[in-house]
């Protein structure tokens, strides 16, 4: 039995170019490393909201505030994640002819997905504490 290497390798056409094997494994990998980067970008995101935003918010009396504002907080961002990801599935099939453009593409995408999944929860935070100074 083959390895996955030895399969593209063989489907290479005679002028070393890309065959369609590979094309298709290239893109399979760079949707699954976006999708996961969403998945995973989504659950750091909540829980950098959960134990930096909810403490910051979360006040002496009991109310449900901090949990309203986590709720909107991660329903807002979703959309964003999903972007993320639809982006990526129309360029991708563009892009996978230069092999090294479509890496550099995918490398910049799953930066923002971990810039926003880490970014925004520290942002937020950071507003929600110059507000309460100013207060």
């Amino acid at each position: 039995m083959g390895t996955m290497n030895e399969a593209v390798s063989s489907a290479m056409n005679k002028d070393g170019s890309m065959a369609e094997a590979e094309r298709h494994v290239r893109l399979e990998r760079g949707y699954k490393r976006v999708s996961d980067a969403v998945a995973y970008g989504l659950l750091v995101y909540t829980a950098l909201q959960i134990f930096m935003t909810m403490h910051a918010v979360e006040s002496e009396e009991d109310t449900m505030l901090p949990t309203f504002a986590l709720v909107v907080l991660v329903a807002a961002i979703i959309p964003l994640y999903r972007r993320f990801e639809k982006r990526w599935e129309t360029r991708a099939p563009l892009l996978i002819e230069t092999p090294d453009h479509f890496e550099a593409v995918l490398r910049r995408t799953l930066a923002g997905i971990w810039t926003v999944s880490i970014g925004l929860p520290l942002l937020v935070t950071a507003l929600i504490k110059a507000i309460a100074a100013f207060a």
